[in-house]
C-alpha cells in the first residue's frame, strides 16, 4: 500500500469512527425557568436522579428566576427547598441553614461562634469583615431583590455597620490590654 493510500485509510477510519460516536445528553444539564415552585420541583427531581453535584447551580439558577420575580413568599419557598434538599441528603441540615441564613436572614453566618474576639476574630478583622460584606450582597440578593423585603436587606446592613464598629472598638481594647 502506498504512502498515500494509508493516509487516506487513515483518515477515512478517523472520519467514520468520528460519525459513530455521538455524544451523551448531559442528564442533570436543565435550564430551569419560569415559575420558582415549578423550578424547585425541577430542580429537586433532578438532584434526587443522581445530579447532586449540580446543587449549586440549581441553586443559583433558582436565585436568579426569584430575582426576576421578586415576592415575599419566596423566602418561605427557599426555606422549604432547602429542608426537602437536605432530607434528601444533598446537603446537611447545617448547609441548608447556612445558606438560608446567608440570603434570607439578616443574621450573618460570617461571624459566628463561640470563641474569644481578641484571639481568634481580632488577628483576622479584616477578612471577618470583607467575608461579611461579601454576604451583605448575597443578602442584597436574597432579601431586597429576590424577596422584596427591603426592611430586612437595611436591618443586615446596619447591623454590619454595628459589628464593625463593636469589633474595631473590640480589637482596640484587646491591644491596648497586651500592651500592659
Amino acid at each position: 500500500m502506498s504512502r498515500l493510500n494509508y493516509l487516506l485509510v487513515a483518515l477515512l477510519s478517523t472520519v467514520t469512527l468520528g460519525a459513530c460516536t455521538t455524544a451523551q445528553p448531559d442528564h442533570c444539564a436543565v435550564n430551569l425557568r419560569g415559575n420558582l415552585g415549578t423550578a424547585m420541583n425541577t430542580a429537586e427531581t433532578k438532584l434526587a436522579s443522581g445530579c447532586e453535584y449540580h446543587f449549586n447551580s440549581y441553586f443559583n439558577s433558582l436565585l436568579t428566576i426569584a430575582e426576576a420575580n421578586p415576592d415575599t413568599d419566596n423566602k418561605m419557598l427557599f426555606s422549604d427547598h432547602l429542608m426537602r434538599v437536605n432530607d434528601m441528603g444533598v446537603i446537611s441540615r447545617r448547609q441548608a441553614e447556612g445558606l438560608y441564613n446567608r440570603y434570607f436572614n439578616i443574621k450573618f453566618v460570617s461571624l459566628q461562634g463561640d470563641y474569644n474576639t481578641c484571639s481568634q476574630t481580632c488577628p483576622v478583622r479584616s477578612q471577618v469583615m470583607s467575608d461579611m460584606q461579601a454576604e451583605l450582597h448575597d443578602k442584597e440578593l436574597g432579601l431586597m431583590r429576590a424577596s422584596a423585603d427591603a426592611a430586612s436587606f437595611y436591618r443586615a446592613d446596619t447591623l454590619l455597620k454595628e459589628t464593625d464598629l463593636v469589633l474595631e472598638a473590640t480589637c482596640r481594647a484587646c491591644s491596648a490590654g497586651k500592651t500592659q
